[in-house]
């Protein structure tokens, strides 16, 4: 638990480091490879140590760098002693995280075999693992359920195929670049995801040997390889945790830096940030992010895959939203339960009502399913210290932004949830002035 007393702009610098979102697959990605791999920028979260974990019961050799403190977050990654793992122990060990099932490709081109464990994660919408199996099977894998899993095998080289996917999931296109590239053959992904992070694992797989073309309407085609060798690799900067940090300085009235944050993967979020009544100044080092004073302005927006307004942006800003001057409109088309966490936005004040109703223009999948995925927020309102149940990663850290905006003292649950993605999180609110006490 933690104790949160609201009511103080946040002021001061933070610093970000690799994203979360293409760490953990850029790990994964090392099993590819029959050298050693250096990964640099890695951030101290949760979802790096599960994978972490789950790399050495495979035999992985994972050590920081040369003085052993993560110095500039440097992971260096050995598989040259791979073997399959104890199942007892991958399901103790990965039973919160979705990360296992991108090991599948990796594991049946190296051993052959994989096993996968009941999946966790975050509970924001309905994200099967179907497709993936679905996908493995078309590649040539067979795929056994057991009591706790699913065990994947092979009994020769997985083959080249054509993917087509009704959404362009981040995941399945992470699946489909993990498991193609040392397939034999050509593999043609289509309606393929472009994320940044995306794009940075395409560079990471490149440098290791890996033959993948990018084209314009989102078809990437892989040429698979027999073999590849290690990366040395940088991860581009967590620009979901930049934006959160934006959010907070604009929900508090608050000056925050951050040190480490790019500009070019977020200018989608940065129109949006200006257009509400927030500044910004791109530095050589980072982006500051202010509240200029005055009132802030109410925007309709809709999440979107890249280079649309990203799903993991519009959390945080909802809670800067509840401050703005009348209504604002986000409809939500990416994940389906998003809006679970404005239940404890409303016990504190806030004025947020919830829609089955498509609130916008873009097509969405899920407007005739029956899920409140658009949402009115209308400002500006006062929000008071309450009680705060954490629903998820984004949520969240959402659900501080709006503890240290209210007036009062709050205490927030479930706070192990935000370790997943956000590192040493509660030093860096310290740093900014927030009065938090665990």
């Amino acid at each position: 638990m933690l104790e949160v007393r609201g009511g103080n702009p946040l002021g001061g610098t933070v610093q970000v480091r690799g994203a979360k979102n293409l760490v953990p697959k850029a790990m994964v990605a090392s099993l590819l490879g029959e050298t050693p791999s250096i990964l640099r920028g890695v951030p101290q979260i949760r979802d790096v140590e599960i994978v972490t974990g789950l790399l050495e019961l495979h035999g992985v050799r994972v050590t920081p760098g040369p003085d052993g403190q993560l110095p500039d977050g440097e992971l260096h990654l050995d598989p040259s002693d791979m073997a399959q793992g104890s199942i007892v122990d991958i399901d103790a060990h990965a039973g919160s995280s979705r990360i296992p099932i991108l090991f599948c490709g990796p594991l049946l081109h190296s051993l052959g075999q994989a096993f996968i464990p009941d999946l966790g994660g975050c509970h924001i919408g309905d994200r099967p693992i179907n497709f993936h199996l679905d996908v493995l099977r078309q590649f040539g894998a067979e795929v056994d359920k057991t009591s706790g899993g699913i065990m994947l095998t092979t009994r020769g080289r997985l083959q080249g195929t054509k993917v087509e996917l009704p959404f362009p999931s981040v995941g399945a296109t992470e699946q489909v670049l993990l498991t193609a590239v040392r397939a034999e053959g050509v593999t043609e992904l289509r309606n393929a995801a472009i994320e940044p992070e995306i794009m940075d694992l395409i560079a990471l797989l490149q440098k290791m040997g890996a033959i993948i073309t990018v084209d314009t309407d989102r078809v990437v085609r892989i040429e698979g390889v027999q073999s590849l060798r290690g990366f040395i690799h940088r991860a581009l900067p967590d620009r979901n945790e930049t934006a959160s940090w934006a959010s907070a300085a604009l929900a508090t009235g608050g000056d925050i830096f951050v040190e480490g944050a790019s500009q070019p993967e977020l200018i989608t979020f940065l129109n949006v940030f200006r257009r509400i009544g927030g500044e910004f100044e791109v530095e050589e080092t980072g982006i500051r992010f202010r509240h200029p004073g005055g009132k802030l302005t109410s925007f309709a927006l809709e999440t979107d895959v890249h280079p649309g307004f990203m799903t993991d942006w519009q959390q945080p800003l909802v809670v800067a939203m509840t401050q703005a001057e009348g209504l604002s409109i986000i409809h939500e088309t990416v994940y389906e339960n998003r809006f679970g966490f404005t239940q404890a936005l409303r016990e504190m004040g806030a004025q947020i009502q919830l829609y089955r109703e498509c609130l916008g223009g873009t097509p969405c999948r899920f407007g005739r399913r029956n899920y409140r995925h658009s949402a009115v927020v209308s400002g500006p309102t006062e929000l008071t210290g309450s009680r705060i149940d954490v629903p998820d990663l984004r949520g969240g850290f959402s659900h501080l932004i709006a503890a240290l905006a209210a007036r009062g003292t709050s205490e927030v649950h479930g706070i192990e949830l935000i370790n997943r993605g956000y590192e040493n999180f509660l030093d860096k609110l310290i740093g900014l002035g927030a009065e938090v006490a665990a």
